[in-house]
């Protein structure tokens, strides 16, 4: 079953606060559902189930801003700049780009919204889930499914924030709105402590009708990025209960996946990012995107299923039978580019003005390079609705040569196979496998998938300075002047964003504003 907002049931409750009669006021609304009724029934219980997953594709929050995580992560990294119409239209945007984030940014403020709406919504079903009339089994897997979408979330705003509350329970009164801040460790035991327990009652194999739901392997490759970050960047192992994750116990997760999972490297790299490809034997995660049901409404952006990073990163190109009206924001680097140009992977990850036909629009931060990844190009248009709400490209989570690579990175006695078997694909020959090598391949063969800020943030603070600042880079088809180009990271902030101002008013300033705001 692919995951899809058309399957979504909105769970209505009517408050009713006119003067009216006792005995009226203790009704229940005869004609919509309400939160004491409707968690019944196995088909309910399976409708809340996706509300969780639905969350996981959300790229904005309504009255906030839109932010898609892969769009973002990519501006803040070395590998794309702000990019957009002009200064003006990207200017939230920019302030990710150049380090400069005001504690308001409405960006910063719809991450922090779009996590926190999964994690209650998975809180809401771990909560409900025993008292519904289904089977022992329906309830372990969808606990299980749970578990990991609660994980996900914490992670997603952990590496963002690092300081924020933890929530393993829906606030159920005023007394518990001003939650305090749990510190990293408590947070990152959480999350390795939802996917072990996840893992054991996951599905090793989906079927058909299960494709985009979450298996046993997309927990265990999960936990292996969650253990590399957390130990590159507070050099710690993480504690999951009664379970220690050290090196040695988060390769044996990925050493079990990669033995024993099915999934493989596809033959053809140029393939991986295609319609074709998706739910592909190389795909370990994946968020569906897609045009079922179109989408029209500018109002509530989130109600639709479209990969809005395709929209936001592809070209602003018009009159083009291949492109169509991208934004151009997450203008590729020079660096990146460099870094590719004599890589077999360039064309299938770098879009370059060359390759273009139409008539394109120079954009702010222009390059000449942009996302082929995931960008405004037929094969993804929509059939129907709004054709920037409507693009179809999958955001492939965990792909299978990030595992080979993290098992690398991680000591396995295969590392050297591992690391010749992602070069192999693409007909490169082998390299001594040390850590350098590794992180060189990660980054072409990972190259605009939202993956490398976080890569470069767990190497240290001193790798992230020089990584993230540039200065007088330049290539041949930039447009504008160099200082629109000239990065400084802000090392103060350790590379994390800052608490929504309107959170921490919210809390009565409980909250603490991270170090750098």
């Amino acid at each position: 079953m692919k995951i899809t907002q058309k399957y979504l049931t909105l769970i209505i409750i009517t408050l009713f606060t006119v003067g009216c009669t006792e005995d009226f006021l203790d009704r229940q609304p005869l004609d919509q559902e309400v939160s004491s009724t409707f968690y019944q029934t196995e088909e309910q219980a399976m409708q809340a189930l996706v509300s969780i997953y639905d969350a996981m594709q959300y790229q904005s929050s309504p009255g906030v801003s839109w932010a898609p995580f892969m769009a973002m992560s990519e501006i803040l990294s070395d590998d794309a700049f702000a990019g957009g119409g002009d200064a003006n239209d990207g200017k939230d945007e920019d302030e990710f780009n150049l380090f400069n984030i005001p504690t308001t940014n409405v960006i910063v403020h719809s991450l922090w919204l779009k996590n926190y709406t999964g994690i209650y919504r998975a809180n809401l079903y771990l909560e409900i889930i025993d008292g519904i009339d289904t089977s022992d089994e329906f309830k372990a897997r969808t606990s299980a499914e749970a578990k990991f979408m609660r994980a996900y979330f914490h992670f997603e705003l952990a590496r963002f924030f690092e300081n924020i509350p933890m929530l393993t329970a829906t606030i159920k009164s005023t007394s518990e709105y001003s939650q305090t801040q749990n510190t990293p460790e408590e947070v990152y035991n959480q999350i390795a402590k939802d996917l072990v327990e996840a893992i054991v009652d996951l599905p090793e194999f989906l079927p058909e009708e299960g494709k985009g739901r979450i298996s046993k392997w997309a927990a265990q490759a999960m936990l292996g990025r969650v253990y590399l970050f957390y130990n590159g960047v507070y050099g710690s192992d993480l504690v999951a209960g009664d379970v220690t994750i050290d090196r040695a116990k988060a390769l044996e997760y990925l050493e079990d996946m990669i033995a024993r999972s099915g999934h493989d490297l596809l033959p053809d790299y140029s393939k991986v990012f295609k319609l074709e490809s998706e739910y592909s034997v190389e795909n370990v995660f994946e968020i569906g995107h897609g045009d079922s049901p179109a989408w029209w409404d500018w109002g509530y952006v989130r109600g639709g299923e479209g990969n809005l990073s395709a929209q936001m990163m592809g070209p602003r190109v018009t009159r083009s039978n291949k492109w169509d009206r991208g934004w151009s924001f997450g203008t590729v680097t020079q660096g990146l580019f460099e870094q590719l140009e004599n890589d077999p992977r360039l064309s299938s990850s770098i879009l370059q003005e060359s390759d273009l036909d139409g008539t394109l629009g120079i954009g702010y931060q222009h390059t000449g390079y942009y996302s082929n990844k995931y960008t405004s190009d037929a094969e993804h248009w929509g059939a129907d609705g709004q054709f920037e709400h409507n693009r179809t490209n999958n955001y492939r989570v965990i792909r299978h040569s990030d595992v080979l690579l993290m098992a690398a990175e991680l000591g396995s006695a295969s590392a050297q196979n591992y690391l010749d078997d992602v070069r192999a694909r693409v007909g490169l020959g082998s390299v001594p496998v040390n850590l350098d090598n590794i992180y060189n391949e990660r980054r072409v063969e990972l190259a605009l998938e939202g993956i490398r800020y976080f890569d470069v943030l767990r190497r240290g603070l001193g790798y992230a300075n020089n990584a993230l600042s540039m200065t007088g880079e330049r290539g041949p088809n930039f447009v504008g002047d160099q200082q629109l180009f000239d990065v400084t990271f802000n090392m103060a902030t350790k590379g994390f964003l800052p608490i929504p101002q309107v959170e921490i008013d919210l809390s009565n300033n409980v909250f603490i504003q991270n170090l750098g705001y």
